[in-house]
């Protein structure tokens, strides 16, 4: 007898799954169907705000939803929130000419997470290979490969 359930599958029943985009998901469904509009709503308008903004905005502005004519849009600090408000009337008819049904904008700011501080170098050097670059720095003309490989032969004797 086996131990397994017998509405249990075997093991060549089971098909691998491939990731699936999120638009074929929310389309096999007609209950998903305002989720998928407004999925598709931001979509583009994160295109086409990336097409009007400059650089240093475009990546750090995020759009909300069309609410009854005025659409949020999120910035990452205060400063881009300032500068944003600037551009305010020339972004609202760039949008109205690109057919978006809009008539205000309300700017909000809301802090994008810290990026971590990048893990301190934990390399190093054993004494031969400090000492195989000073020798080398003392061969090498004055240049300032020379002076970089002689400071980080320093460095290296000085950790040991």
């Amino acid at each position: 007898m086996s131990r397994s359930p017998s509405f249990s599958r075997s093991p060549q029943q089971f098909k691998a799954r491939r990731p699936q985009p999120v638009s074929e998901v929310l389309g096999r469904t007609d209950a998903f169907a305002a989720l998928r509009a407004g999925v598709e709503q931001i979509t583009a308008l994160e295109k086409d705000l990336r097409a009007l903004l400059p650089d240093y905005l475009a990546t750090s502005v995020e759009p909300g939803f069309i609410k009854e004519g005025v659409l949020a849009l999120f910035a990452a600090h205060n400063a881009l929130a300032a500068r944003l408000r600037h551009l305010e009337p020339r972004l609202l008819s760039d949008l109205q000419q690109r057919g978006w049904h809009v008539n205000a904008l309300r700017i909000r700011v809301r802090p994008q997470a810290v990026k971590p501080p990048p893990p301190v170098k934990q390399a190093r050097m054993t004494p031969a290979g400090a000492e195989a670059l000073q020798t080398l720095s003392e061969q090498l003309a004055p240049s300032p490969l020379q002076e970089a490989l002689a400071r980080m032969a320093a460095r290296h004797r000085r950790n040991r």
